[in-house]
């Protein structure tokens, strides 16, 4: 994705401390007391920001702050406020610390309900006042972001009704965009801006408001909120339902599991097609096809149809024609696609953009696993054209390649610089810092093509088509070779982390090659050799894999993709690590995450900091980092994938279990409602003494399921 806005955010307004809510195309960020101040933060609605300010203020002042977060669901925010001492209105002042506030928020059918609840502790009647701030700036995500537009739309004036404010907005796409605010009771005085209540409470008595903020007028009231929030909550509870689960007899290991679902579970939005995960709040909550494709492979042993979901969108999107301002030719997979007012005018290409190396392939590897993982061959079969046409790009890109690799150039300077999943400016460079000449043709883009080659290869032999077979074969066999001779740099014992456009290697150790592992390119010796420095002090910092080893011209712990660490790239190299048998590797890579996990609360963020680990000290945040992020939250589910060494083929009815493994302090684990075709397979995995031992718990279904344990 598109690198990380460069200005650090405020250590209050981090991204630890913002608390998030999503519903379908609709996101809420917002702080720790509930209010959106207009930074990086605010009501989105389809790539635009429709509300910019909602403040509360209690007697003119900011209430003083209790607690406050997203409960472990997602679905309601609450936060937890208290007066700071009133001044008087006809009588004495009133102290700190009596009246107890409470602000409870949900999205629900891209509005948000939200209820401000007070109570007096007091002995007397108390009167104060509340107010409410709000604004509506109509800004696309890009400019939020960060990006200077010489035009803009206009607003096309206000509604002040006597409980609510209608603000409208009338893009240069031709769209009309409205946010209006609403509230249960009438107030006081109410503006374009504004709304007042004078607050009467009696001695230990209860006041509440409810609001509603949306493109549409409403009447807001308790009955309204609460049958919204019942079917917010029965939503969820379903989007978070399928496939099978997984039970961890350590609490907060399971804490972390159940976190991390129900994070994929609120940015996953039901698409047409079947569920597709938006990639990452605040900036990328939208359909990208790379982190899609990632995220559906993470959870694919668990849950196949967010694959098929992400299959069935992305070749529906797939680009039919040649536009050098989009990066699109025919056969390519879709990078992100935006519905904002810059992405509607051609201002940014990235309406439906395609500027991605690697998308392509990894489509193809996605459909190929998913193929094993479920025999749904008809499913495959119906998307046989959008795959042939996908790998017919490949063939047809890495045929304009002297090597026949396959490589990246942006068409125009609008499009990104760097293509391939490190894409920020800087991320590709030579061992003296130099920026290299294009085309690039980056490591681990081979092995998802090497990988995209074996699945056509392995989907032709399934057909019958023996001629189609060898002829994929041909063509993976003759990547595989190339990579080996002009990438493997033998001084080293690693692969380079690119060749540049006049063929010269980038000799750079970078966890690039752990994805060569993961795509099973390289030969076992070369593999291993990879494998045990990904694992080394040199690239784990303790918490993960960093994406640069330290002697790296650019390294810096600090950058966006540079030395820091991400999540889904250990997982990746994790799963890769232990395809070379260091099962043991992948297990302590799982336990540095879980550690670094319980220190950002269970969420991990889309990355954090490269620094080497200190005893008793954590992991240090990435200040611009999406939380949460879905191949952040995915990659917890390849880890213990990893670490159990199971994979079904369901071709052939069979789960293979080699050399399982458990993270440290969980000596039982359990999967249960594992889908094999039409059978239902529960596993219990424990530890025995110093080893861990697999078995059937129980099976239900017409054809039981072939287990095979290899300790």
């Amino acid at each position: 994705m598109e690198g990380g806005p460069d200005a650090p955010l405020a250590p209050e307004r981090s991204p630890a401390r913002l608390s998030v809510l999503k519903e379908g195309d609709t996101f809420l960020v917002a702080d720790a007391y509930g209010d959106v101040v207009g930074e990086e933060d605010g009501l989105f609605s389809n790539d635009t920001r429709v509300l910019s300010t909602l403040r509360l203020e209690f007697a003119g002042s900011r209430p003083s702050l209790l607690s406050s977060g997203v409960g472990q669901d997602n679905v309601f925010f609450i936060a937890h406020l208290t007066n700071r001492p009133l001044p008087p209105l006809g009588s004495e002042p009133v102290p700190e610390g009596l009246i107890h506030i409470e602000r409870k928020r949900f999205l629900w059918k891209d509005r948000v309900f939200e209820r401000i609840g007070l109570v007096n502790y007091g002995d007397r009647t108390i009167e104060a006042p509340l107010a409410l701030r709000f604004a509506a700036d109509f800004r696309d995500m890009f400019e939020v972001r960060g990006q200077q537009r010489a035009h803009r739309g206009k607003f096309d004036g206000s509604r002040i009704g006597e409980r609510g404010v209608e603000i409208r907005y009338r893009g240069l796409d031709g769209l009309s965009r409205r946010m209006a605010i609403d509230f249960s009771a009438t107030p006081e005085r109410i503006e374009a801006g504004r709304a007042d209540f004078i607050v009467r409470l009696a001695a230990r008595g209860a006041w509440e408001l409810y609001l509603e903020i949306g493109g549409e007028p409403a009447q807001p009231g308790r009955a309204r909120y609460r049958h919204a929030a019942a079917q917010a909550r029965r939503h969820m509870r379903g989007r978070r339902r399928p496939g099978a689960r997984v039970q961890a007899g350590a609490r907060l290991f399971q804490s972390w599991l159940d976190k991390s679902r129900a994070d994929l579970a609120l940015l996953t939005t039901d698409l047409p097609g079947g569920p597709y995960p938006y990639a990452g709040i605040p900036w990328f909550s939208t359909p990208f096809g790379r982190d899609a494709i990632v995220t559906a492979l993470q959870m694919l042993w668990l849950d196949p149809g967010l694959a098929r979901g992400v299959l069935t969108y992305l070749a529906s999107n797939q680009a039919k024609e040649t536009s050098a301002f989009r990066d699109a030719e025919p056969g390519k997979i879709m990078h992100e696609t935006r519905k904002g007012e810059m992405a509607a005018v051609n201002e940014l290409p990235f309406g439906k953009y395609y500027g991605g190396v690697d998308t392509t392939p990894l489509f193809v590897m996605l459909a190929g696993a998913y193929a094993e993982r479920t025999a749904d061959l008809a499913f495959i079969e119906q998307l046989r054209p959008a795959l042939e046409a996908a790998a017919g790009w490949i063939v047809r890109s890495a045929a304009s390649h002297p090597l026949g690799l396959l490589a990246y150039a942006r068409f125009e300077s609008s499009g990104l610089f760097n293509q391939g999943w490190k894409d920020s400016h800087d991320s590709i460079f030579h061992a003296d810092g130099s920026t290299p000449p294009g085309p690039i043709a980056l490591v681990e883009v081979q092995g998802y093509a090497y990988r995209a080659y074996s699945v056509m290869a392995q989907l032709a032999h399934w057909r019958g088509d023996a001629a189609a077979a060898a002829g994929w074969r041909e063509r993976a066999d003759a990547l595989r070779a190339t990579v080996e001779h002009r990438f493997w740099l033998e001084d080293r014992q690693f692969y380079a982390l690119a060749l540049d456009g006049e063929g010269r290697p980038c000799e750079v150790r970078a966890s690039n090659a752990g994805h060569l592992l993961y795509a099973g390119l390289p030969h076992k010796k070369r593999g291993l050799a990879v494998a045990r420095q990904l694992a080394s002090r040199a690239f784990n910092s303790g918490w993960g894999i960093r994406t640069l080893a330290p002697e790296a011209a650019r390294f810096s712990p600090m950058s966006y993709h540079n030395g820091s660490v991400w999540p889904h790239d250990v997982a990746l190299c994790a799963a890769g690590i232990a395809r070379y048998g260091e099962r043991e590797a992948a297990v302590l890579l799982l336990n540095g995450i879980f550690e670094a996990a319980v220190h950002f609360g269970m969420r991990l963020p889309e990355l954090f900091c490269g620094f080497a680990r200190e005893a008793g000290e954590a992991p240090i945040a990435y200040p611009v980092a999406c939380l949460p992020q879905a191949w952040a939250a995915g990659s917890a589910f390849m880890l213990l994938q990893a670490c159990l060494g199971l994979r079904i083929d369901a071709h052939r009815h069979t789960v293979q279990i080699e050399q399982p493994s458990l993270p440290p302090g969980v000596d039982r684990l359990r999967i249960g409602g594992l889908r094999i075709g039409e059978q239902r397979l529960d596993l219990l995995f424990q530890r025995i003494g110093d080893r861990v031992v697999a078995a059937v718990e129980g099976q239900d279904g017409p054809q039981p399921v072939n287990v095979v344990l290899r300790l």
